[in-house]
């Protein structure tokens, strides 16, 4: 008979602590800044971290107006939605997105980052976005 003398516990939902991370996206590169993003809602940062349970932290981005792009991709970059119906492909650039929903270019981005499953919207209803650097959970950060 073997008896394992360090077993590895599983991680309940009634254990989890969700902490709040403040991200500054001040003169940030979008491709760089949003995988650390993912990280944090996923938990993966953690070390009870399991892929089946959700053991992410809160996440409030500010200055989400301020993000860049290298190279010229703010030019090229485009975002699309369809319809569904002929003729009902919208395409919007990235300096237009930018300047009507900044909120909603870092949105998109960090949803492309998290795992295409049933979780993934418990996650991203924990991501903050701001414009500037007005925000009601300053309280949480001290």
């Amino acid at each position: 008979m073997i008896t394992l003398t360090h077993a590895t516990k599983p991680v309940r939902g009634s254990e989890i602590k969700r902490i709040w991370h403040l991200v500054d996206a001040n003169g940030q590169v979008l491709g760089r800044l949003t995988p650390g993003i993912a990280k944090f809602l996923q938990g993966k940062h953690k070390t009870n971290y399991v892929p089946y349970i959700d053991s992410g932290d809160y996440v409030v981005v500010i200055n989400a107006a301020k993000v860049r792009l290298t190279g010229r991709k703010d030019q090229v970059k485009e975002y699309t939605r369809y319809s569904g119906y002929p003729g009902g492909l919208k395409k919007v650039g990235f300096e237009e997105m930018l300047a009507e929903k900044p909120a909603e270019v870092i949105k998109h981005a960090v949803s492309g980052m998290l795992p295409k499953n049933k979780l993934r919207d418990q996650r991203l209803a924990r991501l903050y976005i701001f414009a500037d650097e007005k925000n009601p959970y300053s309280d949480k950060f001290k």
